[in-house]
């Protein structure tokens, strides 16, 4: 397997749903602290005490040991994100939270220690909930000037810590889940088109000009996008299928195109003129969007789907929609696994946008049991999860062969950490297993699982290892 001498070897989390420490050191309440179950139903009141994000893993607490158990992986980086509410509380504060930033400082330190680059995320789905309920979200163009102070501020703060920076988590999933996603707190089902897509466009702005700012501070930065890779085949060679599928694919190739390419493509000008939907621009937009576009595209890849013009079995597990594909196994949760969607969905958007790839998120939630490992701990035998991740590195290394730039690949909850969809622990994805339950329960211990020493295997072969 012909990894890059250079790869990065990782794994990634968001401080939603692995922090906890809620309301910890002058920390301000975020839209996870209203969302004990995820997507799956509206926000609460207040934070309840069934919301696990609440404590989460309490990595908050426990992030020296984490991270040593990263090193001894052999992580060559770590993709989390900064908490926006633990720097300014509740997003328009006129002065940053010291303690918050010193807390970032420590993590990413502890980071370096090790030899470990810090990948981090500038908002991931963690809007400060002042600005949802007060400001309605990034439908409010105020946002743009809030995110800027905030990005300001972590950029000179940590300028000498952190050369990899992504914008917005799955910036893309916006249209399909607008508080999550945008902080909107209009209900979806009454957001007109008209604000969803003024959001977009707000956010499209927001992170031209956060990639402008970190080119200015940053010398040597590397700054990308992110978005949701979901390969869409048609259900039918039916030239109506086919159609489907371009006009799905439109949606999602709608924001890499913005980031890479800094202009509306024509395909949204059609649909923009066809729905009633004008975008309105602020003076200097359109400069800032073209003339700042990202470094490189990073992207989560979990699942493909199907598509049908008419017809076929609605893909319940998936957040993106779709049609199931009678051809894939499911996990768990109604995922379709689909190792070569990934090297399709690589070659895709390489040949679309002509920027460097960055796998930021691939892994399998899957129900683990924690048993005895015949030595006096505990472990899991996840040979499933190993067969998953080994499956989809293949296909990376096909990508590569291909001849796509790709700068590295960090594993999706390369420790047990809270579900974002579903809000539950039983979701498991990490290579270390963390003690806590569905019910809130648990020692918050930590233990090895199998593919912990498979992991450490195939990161210090740099993937030679997966010939096995």
């Amino acid at each position: 397997m012909a990894f890059p001498k250079n790869f990065l070897w990782g794994g990634a989390v968001a401080a939603n749903q692995v922090e906890g420490a809620y309301n910890a050191d002058g920390k301000g309440l975020d839209i996870q602290d209203i969302m004990p179950k995820g997507v799956q139903t509206g926000p609460t009141e207040e934070p309840t005490p069934d919301n696990l994000k609440l404590q989460a893993i309490d990595f908050y607490h426990r992030y020296k040991d984490d991270v040593k158990l990263f090193a001894e992986m052999g992580f060559k980086v770590f993709r989390t994100s900064i908490a926006w509410s633990r720097i300014f509380p509740n997003g328009d504060d006129a002065e940053p939270n010291e303690q918050g930033l010193q807390y970032y400082d420590n993590l990413f330190d502890e980071c370096k220690k090790y030899g470990i680059e810090p990948l981090v995320t500038i908002s991931h789905y963690e809007t400060p909930l002042h600005l949802a309920k007060k400001y309605n979200g990034w439908v409010n163009r105020d946002l743009i000037g809030f995110y800027e102070k905030y990005v300001r501020t972590i950029f000179n703060r940590y300028k000498d810590k952190v050369k990899y920076w992504l914008t917005f988590n799955e910036i893309n999933s916006v249209l399909h889940h607008p508080l999550l996603s945008g902080g909107i707190f209009t209900p979806k089902e009454k957001l007109s088109l008209q604000d969803l897509y003024q959001a977009c466009h707000h956010e499209l702005v927001a992170s031209a000009l956060a990639t402008k700012i970190g080119h200015e501070i940053i010398p040597d930065v590397k700054i990308g996008c992110m978005v949701i890779a979901v390969p869409i085949y048609p259900l039918t060679p039916k030239p109506d299928d086919v159609i489907k599928v371009m006009q799905v694919e439109h949606f999602n190739d709608f924001f890499g195109d913005m980031h890479c390419r800094g202009v509306y493509p024509g395909y949204m000008k059609r649909y923009f003129r066809e729905n009633g939907i004008e975008i309105k621009f602020a003076p200097g937009d359109e400069e800032i969007l073209k003339n700042h576009t990202v470094d490189f595209v990073s992207f989560s890849y979990y699942m493909s789907v199907c598509e049908a013009a008419e017809g076929g079995t609605k893909g319940g597990g998936n957040l993106m929609g779709g049609v199931e594909n009678p051809h894939l196994k499911k996990s768990d949760w109604g995922w379709a696994i689909d190792p070569q969607g990934l090297r399709i969905i690589m070659n895709k958007f390489y040949d679309r946008w002509q920027k460097p790839l960055f796998i930021v998120e691939n892994g399998l939630g899957a129900k683990d049991v924690l048993i005895d490992d015949g030595k006096g701990g505990k472990t899991v035998n996840d040979d499933y999860r190993i067969n998953y991740l080994k499956d989809h590195l293949v296909q990376v290394a096909e990508a590569i062969a291909d001849g796509i730039p790709v700068m590295g690949y960090t594993t999706w909850g390369c420790i047990d950490c809270v579900s974002m969809s579903t809000a539950q622990m039983s979701k498991r994805y990490g290579f270390i297993y963390v003690d806590r339950n569905d019910d809130g329960s648990g020692t918050f211990a930590r233990y090895k699982k199998k593919s912990f020493d498979w992991y450490k295997e195939v990161i210090a072969t740099n993937g030679e290892s997966l010939k096995k």
